[in-house]
């Protein structure tokens, strides 16, 4: 068993009187990539926002590298180096690609422009270009790029190919693999399953805001009844 990156335990959030999570534990080792799949409305969103800080949770622990950072502000959260891409990307619009990733820039991070443009050279070709002019999956390679050039241990993605036509669906698939392979760990909400089983080591599914399965990648391509029960998919 790796070593946990992140460990969340008995995790609760609300929005107002709806309680969201009713006690999600679940943990990401290190370079692991892990997915959190379910229906809308399961509480993947709200899981991912409360490990970054943009929702605070409201019982339960978020440790990351040992430390508790349940209910830390987003800033130092991110300062420690959990990234959370949103499903909106927030890309700036009337800034160039380049002027995007400078954004996120740390001189200490391993990631620099040059490794960016080299991990997605679409950006490099586009560098002048505003961000309002980007495809949509360039603005997400664009908002992935920026994430790790602020030195993530921990990438955190909402629905990265949502939406994206095939040809850049695989050409995401690639460049996620390459971010792995570098060593850094990637939490992975996504509806796509075919890029889910491409991807993870490991699969949790969440329901009403509790995790009700947890397996590997290889015992999960072969559960079909667990997919069809809490997601009501097959996968062909």
């Amino acid at each position: 068993m790796t070593h946990s990156i992140l460990e969340i335990e008995a995790l609760h959030a609300h929005y107002g009187k709806s309680h969201v999570l009713q006690g999600v534990s679940m943990r990401v080792g290190d370079a692991e990539l892990v997915t959190l799949l379910g229906r809308n409305g399961a509480g993947k969103s709200t899981t991912l926002k409360s490990i970054a800080g943009a929702v605070t949770p409201t019982g339960g622990r978020v440790r990351f590298q040992g430390a508790d950072i349940a209910g830390m502000p987003p800033h130092r959260i991110a300062a420690r180096g959990v990234c959370l891409v949103p499903e909106h990307r927030g890309v700036f619009k009337l800034l160039t690609v380049e002027e995007n990733l400078l954004l996120g820039l740390r001189r200490e991070s391993p990631w620099q422009l040059a490794d960016i443009y080299r991990i997605f050279p679409r950006l490099k070709e586009r560098r002048r270009n505003g961000g309002g002019q980007l495809s949509g999956g360039e603005q997400q390679m664009l908002a992935i790029g920026r994430a790790l050039m602020n030195h993530p241990r921990l990438l955190i993605l909402d629905e990265p190919v949502e939406g994206l036509a095939p040809v850049i669906v695989e050409e995401i698939v690639a460049q996620l693999k390459t971010i792995k392979a570098a060593g850094v760990a990637i939490l992975l909400v996504e509806q796509n399953l075919e890029v889910c089983v491409q991807l993870a080591d490991r699969h949790y599914i969440v329901e009403q805001g509790v995790i009700v399965h947890e397996a590997d990648n290889t015992a999960f391509m072969a559960d079909h009844e667990v997919k069809d029960r809490y997601l009501g998919v097959g996968l062909a």
